[in-house]
């Protein structure tokens, strides 16, 4: 007979007062006022533990969302992901609440270099023996640009160019600089690390040169799991190559299935075995143990619902409030003309502005399921049935009543089921639970290569493609963007 596929939950969390449900943290139950205390996330932590969560995902900005309204006021004022504190500070606190969590931190890699951050993931998996993960993200608020010496955005392939060297930088710190018997601590002969095994990587390529050796030895994972999230072209391409989980959004089963689809051919291409991916969309979950308490608990949602949160987050430089509801979106739009710029492919054309400011907010998301343990437990196994995916991010909406609801109420529907762990295996890694296949990378993943020290110093240079950006624009870009 065959097993039931096991599904994969973290929980999705910021450190900052309004992270992705706006308005909901003054709701009485709330306690985001309190990120700031690290028994806030020490609470958390060992509440997720001991509900056998596979992890917390943090998400992060380098920046403020300070287009709508024409500066940051609107956020300041919602508390939307500002204040916001740094990820991966945190880790260390909860870790050393917890055996088994994992935390999966989100960092770019379009502004700061990656020789220090080598050093800071690798100090993390130490720390956590071997529980971290690395959501691999490249930025792009305009304000973070201007906050590292840019006029704008760096453009959106291109910084996946320059991410996709930045890992490569990565690896051969992680997986090539130290051998695996490298360290002695052979106190009888005074010898800490052989300096055989250790090695310079002289990496040179077109943004970065990395004399290393990498300065942490080596840690459980090495490298941590590798987390990424970015549906477009050049996002699945990056996925295809690199990453072994993916968080996503889509508009639908199909969309998402089809996605999953083309990521899986593409890591194909790149030698990789495509189930050594897994696939975690957002999930909206709202349980109660009756029909009375779900209505309750949605209509609190919607009462405290924050459209303004919700408009700043989008970065949107339209403000819809100041519009008659019954006005066409599509109307508006094209009477502005490019000052609604990128932001019309996120708009419905046919829509009035009440349906636009109605549909804003986590319910209308894909993903969204609002009832009893069974109905949530019958969706979440639809979407990993017909979607193909293994997992979601869980979307708090309330903290901790969010993580609390779904300890409580929907884990003990999935075990019924046998598709959720009863416990954790005793060591194992972030990587090894995710994939089963080991606390490192694949062999055939790209990163592996490294681990040869003939691949360590070869010069990286990417190969001309089509560019219609000015050469006098690259210059200053790529002057920005690293240490080249």
């Amino acid at each position: 007979m065959t097993l039931p596929k096991q599904i994969h939950v973290n929980l999705f969390e910021m450190n900052c007062v309004s992270h992705i449900t706006h308005g909901m943290w003054v709701h009485p139950d709330s306690n985001r006022e309190r990120f700031n205390d690290i028994d806030f996330w020490t609470e958390l932590a060992q509440l997720l533990e001991d509900a056998t969560f596979d992890a917390m995902f943090i998400a992060d900005v380098i920046g403020a969302y300070d287009v709508f309204r024409g500066g940051p006021e609107t956020s300041l004022i919602q508390g939307m992901q500002i204040p916001s504190n740094d990820p991966l500070m945190i880790i260390p606190a909860m870790a050393a609440v917890t055996s088994n969590l994992g935390f999966a931190a989100t960092f770019s890699t379009t502004y700061e270099p990656p020789f220090a951050f080598a050093r800071r993931m690798s100090t993390l998996d130490h720390l956590t023996k071997g529980r971290v993960g690395w959501n691999i993200v490249t930025s792009y608020l305009p304000n973070a640009a201007r906050n590292f010496g840019y006029d704008d955005e760096v453009e959106h392939d291109h910084r996946y160019e320059i991410a996709d060297e930045y890992l490569e930088v990565l690896y051969k710190l992680w997986e090539g600089s130290w051998q695996d018997d490298a360290v002695l601590a052979d106190k009888e002969h005074a010898i800490y690390s052989d300096p055989a095994k250790v090695r310079y990587i002289n990496h040179e390529g077109e943004y970065y040169r990395v004399a290393g050796p990498h300065l942490c030895e080596p840690s459980r994972q090495r490298t941590p799991l590798l987390y990424q999230a970015g549906v477009s072209d050049a996002g699945r391409s990056f996925a295809g190559k690199h990453a072994e989980a993916i968080f996503m959004g889509g508009s639908s089963i199909g969309q998402v299935r089809s996605f999953v689809q083309d990521v899986r051919r593409i890591a194909a291409e790149h030698g990789r075995d495509p189930a050594d991916i897994k696939f975690l969309p957002g999930a909206n979950v709202i349980v109660g143990r009756n029909d009375e308490e779900v209505a309750r608990k949605v209509a609190d949602y919607k009462r405290l619902r924050s459209v303004d949160g919700y408009l700043a987050h989008s970065n949107s430089p339209v403000d819809w409030t100041q519009y008659d509801r019954s006005e066409s979106v599509e109307a508006i739009v094209t009477k502005l003309g490019a000052a609604s710029g990128r932001f019309r492919r996120y708009l419905d054309p046919g829509q009035t502005v009440g349906q636009l400011l109605d549909n804003l907010g986590a319910l209308s998301r894909p993903f969204t399921v609002a009832g009893t343990p069974k109905v949530v437990a019958d969706e979440i196994q639809r979407w990993v049935q017909e979607a193909d995916v293994d997992g979601f991010n869980l979307v708090q909406h309330l903290t901790p009543g969010t993580a609390l609801d779904f300890a409580e109420l929907v884990i003990p529907e999935l075990r019924r089921r046998g598709l959720f762990r009863t416990s954790y295996a005793d060591g194992e890694t972030l990587r090894d639970r995710m994939l089963g296949n080991g606390p490192r990378l694949a062999d055939h993943h790209p990163g592996a290569r490294f681990r040869d020290p003939a691949n360590l110093g070869a010069t990286r240079r990417r190969e001309p493609a089509v560019d219609n950006e000015p050469a006098a624009d690259k210059q200053l870009t790529l002057a920005g963007g690293g240490n080249a």
